[in-house]
């Protein structure tokens, strides 16, 4: 039984990082809040039969199941074990035989470039997305000397943070964990751009998509949140009690009259070549 985060205020004790309450809160509450993204970056890209996508960062492989169910062959990376195993169960369920089985890789974004380095050139991908963490520059660089040129490579972040109804919420985590901790990656008007640049690819083009936060109530707003693991650093810097109740506060105008939470959001993806 997931155990109650908020309740009158009391103190709770919260899931672990990698635990499966963590890991499927991720896949049940917050993850769904990207649909939009995947969907407007796939439209966009024409993925479909034929198409080969490489997802880095991939999560438990929602955006991988949506490529697929569009006809894509998808293979995945993620440097969380309990999260990728949850995609490797999802994609088999939607593949389903062993030898249509996705390609997961457990590691980092380098790790999973040195797979398709190491992979036949039929096997290699025709798109890459980034929808998690922001891929370093280097490890674009790298990327492209794997697939060779004219690969499109999609990267995606937040918004502005002005654009971000939920920018508060999510500073609660760097505020309690100290000025050191990295928090969100907050993109302005050619932030998506200047990586990509640095990282050596041809700018393609690029896009806004409208990615709300809805939350049926705030325990489920909490889950959602504390999911991410951005406030895993909070925690161990303060304690759990002091998050949450932070947390709430910074939720709690967001909260409307029948209890839902609902938190307009922009994201920003860029399309680019190799």
């Amino acid at each position: 039984m997931t155990p109650t985060l908020v309740h009158h205020q009391q103190r709770t004790h919260l899931p672990a990082a990698g635990s499966a309450a963590r890991v499927r809160d991720w896949a049940e509450i917050q993850e769904r809040m990207l649909v939009p993204l995947y969907e407007a970056v796939y439209e966009r890209m024409e993925t479909g039969p034929g198409t080969r996508v490489l997802g880095l960062g991939c999560g438990t492989g929602l955006a991988l199941l949506l490529a697929a169910g569009r006809g894509a062959d998808v293979h995945g990376a993620d440097a969380d074990a309990a999260r990728l195993q949850l995609a490797g169960q999802r994609l088999l369920g939607a593949d389903g035989t062993p030898d249509q089985a996705p390609r997961l890789t457990h590691g980092t974004t380098l790790e999973a470039i040195e797979a398709v380095e190491a992979s036949d050139t039929g096997l290699r991908p025709t798109l890459v997305t980034a929808f998690g963490a922001l891929p370093q520059p280097d490890e674009l660089v790298r990327l492209r000397a794997a697939l060779g040129r004219g690969v499109p490579v999609v990267v995606a972040g937040w918004g502005p943070a002005e654009r971000c109804a939920a920018a508060p919420a999510l500073r609660v985590a760097t505020r309690l964990a100290g000025p050191a901790e990295a928090g969100p990656d907050w993109c302005g008007r050619d932030d998506l751009e200047e990586l990509a640049v640095r990282g050596g690819l041809r700018l393609e083009g690029s896009g806004r998509v409208a990615c709300p936060f809805g939350y049926a109530d705030m325990e489920d707003a909490v889950r959602g949140l504390l999911s991410t693991g951005l406030y895993d650093s909070a925690v161990r810097a303060t304690d759990e009690e002091q998050v949450l109740k932070e947390l709430v506060e910074a939720l709690h105008p967001h909260q409307r009259a029948d209890g839902t939470v609902w938190m307009p959001n922009l994201s920003r993806y860029v399309v680019a070549r190799t």
